[in-house]
């Protein structure tokens, strides 16, 4: 049995020795070499589209793909089928980085250094923004402390993120397609969003991408919002409607947006996203870091073998 580990990571195969499988590292930018397309298993990490339609049409005996990604969208969009080879995410690996990246963001939109950096590149000292200022003042967004913070999409990034934001004193609400109580917060179904989102000072959106999730944050949602109101996206850029968040920008209809993800990406140069004033833009960064890998490899590499349950099959 032959296994295919990308070198786009930094992985130790030493962690991967000891189940009588051939390791075998392979570019995730050319094709597959002719000698290693009797490959079973194919663990995926930042391929090219080429690469992975490559993958598709040559890996023949191909049984199991692992993903490092959280979404492997990639994998899909090659033409992989998960009813006849079995495909596992890397849930769970980026937990961490992007609840930093969300923690980060949000305190981006409310503390206003983006801002500070358009005075700093005008050499310009930026004087309204400090000194004596009024403190949570209603109808304001400056502080996480008493914020009323909504995530939607309370998922695992979620549950890692909230005691974060808990814990500098912010109030954590969860949005979800089930309510319930996960990890000690209120999670409430979209179907409360009309009564959440008026009184929310940031929204944050981990959401999956899919049909089910494409503009779900549309304009009649934005305008549900608060005028100081801020919308954080860590999840995808095909969850917001972005022409629709232009509108709500420009006409002053929300406080602003700190996004790391698009529909596009990179953004095209034309977006006007980039000259909106309270408009962050973050280049996908808030993960692109997988956390434990070679443990989650490892553990469905014994389950594999053992033709038992994959932890995160699609």
């Amino acid at each position: 049995m032959k296994l295919l580990y990308p070198t786009s990571l930094r992985l130790d195969p030493s962690k991967l020795e000891g189940f009588s499988v051939d390791l075998q590292s392979y570019d995730v930018k050319t094709s597959i070499p002719e000698e290693h397309t009797d490959a079973d298993i194919l663990v995926t990490w930042a391929n090219s589209s080429d690469n992975l339609k490559d993958a598709n049409k040559r890996l023949t005996k191909l049984r199991w793909i692992q993903s490092l990604a959280a979404g492997p969208n990639d994998v899909l969009n090659a033409g992989f089928d998960p009813k006849k080879v079995s495909i596992t995410t890397g849930s769970g690996l980026h937990d961490k980085t992007v609840a930093e990246h969300a923690l980060g963001l949000l305190l981006v939109s409310a503390r206003k250094f983006h801002l500070m950096r358009d005075y700093q590149n005008d050499g310009k000292w930026p004087g309204p923004l400090g000194g004596p200022q009024p403190d949570k003042e209603p109808g304001t967004f400056n502080t996480l402390e008493d914020a009323n913070i909504v995530i939607w999409g309370f998922g695992n990034i979620a549950k890692m993120l909230a005691p974060y934001l808990t814990a500098i004193g912010a109030n954590v609400t969860g949005v979800a397609r089930q309510q319930g109580v996960r990890n000690g917060y209120e999670v409430y179904g979209e179907d409360k969003l009309a009564e959440l989102l008026p009184k929310t000072d940031a929204l944050v959106m981990i959401l999956p991408g899919s049909d089910a999730t494409k503009n779900a944050l549309n304009a009649e949602r934005l305008k549900l919002l608060p005028k100081h109101a801020w919308v954080v996206n860590v999840g995808r850029g095909t969850s917001i409607d972005e022409k629709a968040l232009h509108s709500a920008l420009t006409n002053g209809e929300i406080g602003g947006a700190a996004l790391d993800v698009f529909e596009t990406e990179p953004l095209p140069e034309s977006s006007p996203l980039y000259k909106q004033k309270n408009c962050v833009v973050s280049p996908h960064a808030a993960g692109g870091r997988p956390r434990g890998a070679e443990a989650l490899i490892a553990e469905n590499l014994r389950l594999f073998l053992a033709k038992q349950e994959l932890k995160n099959v699609l």
